[in-house]
């Protein structure tokens, strides 16, 4: 499923951490990225709001867009908020992109090709809508196969949500290609759908079939690969979306993993959560290897190094996170964005030599 090019609606929320799913795209398709739609940020470029992302320019309408040589293939919804509903007030400009031939592509867990709308609309102009997070619908319980792999096993789990865990994901892939390593990337997220052009989201999956989903992701990146990236989602210490990190854990049954963490976050994320004070990194640590101990005690499974989200502080306090990290833990730590994910993969590849290689 290969990106068609994009215009991002993102109109009133374009950012770093309110609009996930744009800023990503931006990241990690620029080239597919034509424009973005938010009127705070008109006239601007993604750069002057992001502080990355190059010339891509932002406009106040999507009547603006429509007008620019070459049009986009596709209007992407740039969010994906918790509820996971297309505001209403967008509903006008998804119907705008359709009436002019573009694709709705959306990662929002209320699927737009189920919307009566939205699909009479798209059905009637020739368009696609295309709903990243709908699973499949042949997903079976995890058996425990995925220790069956010939690769090495990397799971990126959190502190807390939106702390980075993609983001971690595709820089390491990226890092470990340059230190001569192939990696497979089972995507569990929209996001990662969307990057990667394949996966499964496995927040949108029935509870018994999480685990399973994510040992048929883990299975079907093995092949040929030396290290196997699966996105994580949520995390333990959260109240809302733990159940899935479980799921992935148990399914995938890491033989590594890669912390992220937000050092400015004291709390859970989300006002209705935020009632929730976050542990110490070695506590978040212990919880994460004694769960994934209780079904696999031979698997070693453990935190070999800590990714830090530094993209709220300056250089200095920055550096100091990570410095804190590493004291804390006595892991190899690192912004992979902002310093270079090289620590974080050199790590893995020393436990790819250590477990895959002379185990």
């Amino acid at each position: 499923m290969k990106a068609p090019t994009f215009t991002i609606l993102a109109e009133g929320v374009f950012g770093v951490v309110t609009a996930k799913t744009a800023a990503s795209a931006v990241r990690y398709l620029p080239d597919r990225v034509l424009s973005v739609v938010d009127t705070r940020f008109a006239g601007q470029t993604v750069n002057d709001a992001l502080g990355f992302g190059g010339d891509i320019p932002i406009f106040a309408t999507l009547s603006e867009v429509l007008e620019l040589e070459p049009k986009p293939e596709a209007l992407l919804v740039g969010i994906a908020p918790q509820g996971g509903a297309l505001p209403e007030e967008w509903r006008s400009m998804v119907h705008a992109a359709l009436h002019a031939g573009l694709d709705v592509w959306s990662g929002l867990h209320t699927f737009l090709s189920e919307d009566p709308d939205l699909a009479s609309h798209a059905a009637e102009h020739g368009c696609q809508l295309v709903d990243l997070r709908k699973p499949p619908d042949d997903l079976v319980v995890a058996t425990g196969k995925a220790q069956q792999t010939a690769a090495l096993r990397v799971l990126t789990i959190g502190s807390d949500c939106n702390s980075g865990k993609m983001t971690t994901a595709i820089e390491l892939k990226r890092g470990l290609e340059k230190v001569g390593l192939q990696a497979g990337f089972g995507a569990t997220g929209q996001t990662g759908i969307l990057l990667e052009g394949s996966g499964i989201a496995v927040d949108a999956v029935v509870a018994d079939f999480i685990a399973g989903a994510a040992e048929r992701l883990t299975l079907e990146a093995d092949n040929g690969a030396d290290v196997i990236l699966v996105e994580g989602q949520g995390s333990l210490m959260h109240p809302g979306y733990s159940g899935v990190t479980l799921g992935l854990l148990h399914g995938a049954i890491p033989q590594a993993m890669i912390l992220t963490w937000v050092p400015n976050r004291p709390n859970i994320y989300g006002s209705n959560h935020d009632w929730v004070k976050l542990p110490d990194l070695d506590e978040v640590i212990e919880c994460y290897e004694r769960t994934l101990s209780w079904i696999c005690p031979d698997v070693e499974g453990q935190v070999i190094g800590v990714s830090c989200a530094t993209y709220d502080m300056d250089e200095e306090a920055a550096r100091s996170a990570v410095e804190h990290a590493r004291n804390m833990t006595g892991l190899p730590a690192t912004d992979p964005v902002r310093f270079g994910v090289e620590p974080l993969a050199e790590a893995i590849r020393d436990t790819w030599e250590a477990v895959v290689v002379n185990g």
